[in-house]
């Protein structure tokens, strides 16, 4: 494996976004927090001044460190070793404390300040910011470019002390903490980094042919959340078989689901290309509340192969025998073979209940027709910033480990049944290694829907006249 995931930089950057902090204000942080390492998750200059925006960057994270800097030269924060979730109350951290790296006109005079009252050292709470001790320190106050602070219980000192009393910020920073040793030595899954390897996974997806005459191509199912990257997905599996970036589905990201139609995707091989033998099915995306986004009884439809290609979803009125288009008697060919579930791995740790027992619903009804399922985790490159500049490092990651974990306890699906990917999404350019994840995924949905295929009688071919 590369010298990136053995010797990681002490100061990750996120894509196109610099870090603030100088080489000897990081040693004077990692002094503080006992030599760890830092990825840059919000900068609000950049993401702008917004509690929801920085919950959105940060919650699910582990362990951060939130750094404001003024006008006076200060610079100063608080640690947690704690996720926020947006819990709306407070969060208990023995370990939590406030700092200050710089005082007066930028001099280097680093001060701790530990939790003084464990119980009220976080205030989690989604509509604000960085909130240590519930108003001894709160960046992002109201929104805006301001810190609050007051000495209380959870945290006593000197106010002046900590910012020269300047609460005007110039920025504010959120790094993701990280333990040196944030990588296993060697990858838990087996994976060949090559040009030759993504060739040969390639012509094997290009070669495939279901056994079944009656099915010419297979049909992938693709299920998530809003926002997940379920077009993205076919988009970016699309783009390595065009050769270059494409963008055929509508993707994006919105309060409700970019998809509105049912819609049926096969995947050519190049532009002018022999269709391969493999459809990716598109639909609406899953929201928690009900009569909203994809309804469970349209999957059942969609999967029977009732479902016509550019079917308008209506939450309000589903799909019944008599709509229009309403294919009634679907052949084999017509029905989904194998289920992909598209999952946000920034976001597992922190789904929303109603959301979380929807997908098992899902998941259960699914089961119910027999139908194999894969797990495809998304924005890995987020769940573990070093993924931007070496995909190479994904299963030696502890952090996206432990997220595809914590999904297989969420959803109760077997850990062998979700792979991480990484969806092209401001890429112009391919890339190898992104290309090899998913191919990788592609290949394994495939297998599955083969598997399912089994379960049909064999057709012998026709004899030839």
């Amino acid at each position: 494996m590369r010298e990136l995931c053995q010797l990681p930089m002490r100061v990750r950057r996120m894509a196109g976004v610099k870090s603030r902090l100088t080489q000897d204000e990081v040693k004077q942080l990692q002094d503080l927090l006992g030599g760890r390492q830092f990825s840059l998750l919000y900068k609000a200059s950049v993401h702008g001044y917004n509690a929801s925006i920085f919950h959105a960057k940060c919650d699910a994270q582990g362990p951060t460190v939130a750094i404001a800097y003024n006008g006076s030269g200060y610079i100063f924060g608080g640690f947690t070793c704690q996720s926020y979730v947006s819990s709306g109350g407070y969060i208990n951290d023995e370990k939590a404390f406030l700092f200050r790296l710089k005082g007066k006109e930028g001099v280097l005079s680093p001060l701790k300040i530990p939790v003084k009252t464990a119980s009220g050292a976080i205030y989690d709470y989604s509509a604000s910011g960085p909130n240590f001790g519930g108003g001894a320190l709160h960046l992002l106050n109201q929104n805006t470019a301001a810190a609050a602070t007051s000495s209380n219980n959870n945290y006593t000192f000197n106010v002046a002390d900590l910012h020269g009393n300047d609460l005007g910020l110039m920025e504010c920073e959120v790094y993701r903490v990280e333990d040196i040793s944030s990588f296993l030595e060697s990858p838990w899954r087996k994976i060949t980094w090559t040009t030759e390897e993504r060739g040969k996974i390639m012509e094997e997806i290009r070669s495939y042919k279901p056994y079944l005459n009656s099915v010419p191509r297979i049909r992938i199912l693709v299920l998530g959340p809003i926002g997940a990257g379920k077009s993205s997905f076919f988009n970016s599996v699309n783009s390595v078989f065009r050769g270059y970036v494409t963008s055929q589905a509508i993707a994006g990201s919105d309060n409700t689901s970019v998809t509105t139609q049912y819609r049926t995707y096969p995947v050519k091989d190049g532009r002018d290309g022999k269709p391969l033998p493999i459809i990716f099915c598109d639909t609406m995306g899953i929201e928690e509340k009900s009569g909203a986004g994809l309804e469970i009884d349209e999957v059942s439809s969609i999967i029977k192969g009732h479902v016509p290609d550019r079917y308008q979803f209506n939450p309000a009125a589903t799909l019944r025998s008599d709509s229009p288009g309403y294919v009634k008697t679907p052949s084999l060919k017509d029905q989904i073979h194998c289920v992909a579930f598209v999952i946000d791995g920034c976001k597992i740790e922190i789904l929303p209940e109603k959301l979380e027992e929807k997908l098992k619903q899902l998941r259960r009804k699914v089961n119910q027709f027999g139908i194999p399922q894969l797990v495809l985790l998304t924005k890995v490159d987020e769940i573990c910033p070093t993924l931007e500049e070496d995909v190479q490092c994904v299963y030696k990651s502890k952090a996206v480990e432990k997220q595809m974990r914590i999904t297989a306890e969420k959803l109760g699906i077997p850990l062998a049944q979700i792979v991480p990917v990484k969806n092209y999404c401001s890429e112009l350019d391919l890339s190898c290694d992104v290309d090899i994840l998913l191919l990788s995924a592609a290949r394994q949905l495939i297998r599955l829907a083969e598997s399912y295929l089994d379960n049909f009688p064999f057709e012998k071919p026709e004899k030839e006249p």
